[in-house]
């Protein structure tokens, strides 16, 4: 059975493991298949955005939630405001548009209320005060339940975690990229903010099927984490499960969101719960030798 975590402060129970839904596909029936099949399985976790293709996203979610959409606690994002033509979009959160793109997303998600409502980004120079005001006016609305930030800039997160009544953060985290250990998920955590992980598998570098993204860390330090990896396993579930006891052995963590996009790959996303779990100490020891990873351009 998948676990789940309480929200600080709160009563809401969500799955250890989230879908990150951005990876859907036009295909509206696989869709409706694989979001059932991730409930039945025991998540209860279902993130979107506005910006996600501009919109279809949402709409593809929506539709696959409708069946059941009471059941699940559904999360998107607002404040890339998209320009005339739809191919790019600019950065905007103002009250006036969060007002304005809250009743977009509910439409297209076909509900009457968000559940988490997430300012995708922020940086200091925003207008915190316009921000918080829009949320808790659409809470008074019944809108949305529950607001939050996705920023991995601990400048931004400290600032809101003080100005505003934030349920979670999402930030990106994994065995690769620890920078959130330095101060942001300390601060979280003593403020009571639920933390929602996105990256807990370095886009397929930590099951070693992608050795060839971009890594902002050391060579030699990338290299001997797979080497330790390897005495784990070499089998992609396996590695996966490591990848996601590692990200949650962290008390601060409430979820760890994944995306898929097929079936087969939820099906190997659900054998989580039937994982080994491994010691805190064999876990700490996968990372315990790299080298110090901060925030330098995102502070």
């Amino acid at each position: 059975m998948m676990q789940k975590r309480i929200v600080p402060g709160t009563e809401i129970a969500l799955s250890e493991i989230g879908l990150g839904c951005m990876s859907l596909v036009p295909d509206q029936d696989q869709n409706s298949r694989l979001l059932r099949a991730a409930y039945e399985g025991g998540i209860n976790h279902f993130d979107t955005a506005d910006l996600y293709e501009f919109g279809a996203n949402e709409e593809r979610v929506g539709m696959a939630l409708k069946p059941f959409r009471k059941e699940v606690f559904l999360a998107t994002k607002v404040g890339n405001e998209p320009s005339g033509t739809g191919r790019s979009w600019r950065w905007n959160p103002s009250k006036s548009y969060i007002l304005k793109a809250v009743d977009k997303s509910l439409q297209r998600l076909q509900t009457d209320y968000i559940d988490l409502y997430q300012l995708h980004g922020g940086t200091i120079e925003d207008d915190m005060d316009e921000v918080v005001e829009a949320f808790e006016l659409l809470k008074e609305e019944g809108k949305i339940l529950h607001y939050g930030l996705s920023s991995i800039r601990p400048n931004v997160i400290h600032a809101y975690t003080h100005h505003a009544n934030l349920l979670t953060n999402m930030l990106q985290y994994n065995m690769l990229d620890r920078r959130p250990e330095e101060s942001v998920l300390p601060k979280l955590g003593h403020a009571g903010v639920g933390v929602l992980v996105r990256g807990a598998l370095a886009k397929g570098f930590l099951l070693l099927i992608n050795k060839s993204i971009s890594l902002d860390i050391n060579t030699k330090d990338a290299d001997l984490l797979v080497d330790k990896l390897k005495l784990f396993s070499t089998e992609k579930r396996r590695l996966m499960h490591l990848a996601l006891q590692w990200v949650l052995r962290r008390q601060e963590v409430t979820s760890a969101v994944v995306g898929v996009r097929t079936e087969d790959q939820l099906e190997d996303l659900l054998t989580f719960v039937h994982s080994p779990q491994w010691t805190d100490e064999a876990l700490e020891n996968l990372t315990k030798d790299l080298s110090p990873y901060f925030y330098t351009k995102h502070r």
